[in-house]
């Protein structure tokens, strides 16, 4: 049951990150270093962590002025 649940949490995971990153794209927005982050995969029941990384001060801007 724990490895069916932990199988969901990384694919819930995965589908969330393209889904960002698609939404991201659309307002012209890229953080390179999206993606999910492995240490969180590491625990013995993996509960994924979404890690949104760094970004130049223009994309910063960017994103706050998208979520005005």
């Amino acid at each position: 049951m724990e490895a069916t649940h932990s199988a969901h949490c990384a694919e819930e995971a995965e589908d969330t990150v393209e889904e960002l990153r698609a939404a991201l794209g659309t307002a012209g927005i890229t953080l390179p270093s999206l993606g999910i982050d492995p240490v969180s995969l590491a625990r013995e029941a993996p509960c994924p962590l979404i890690e949104l990384g760094r970004c130049s001060v223009e994309t910063a801007r960017r994103l706050a002025a998208a979520l005005r």
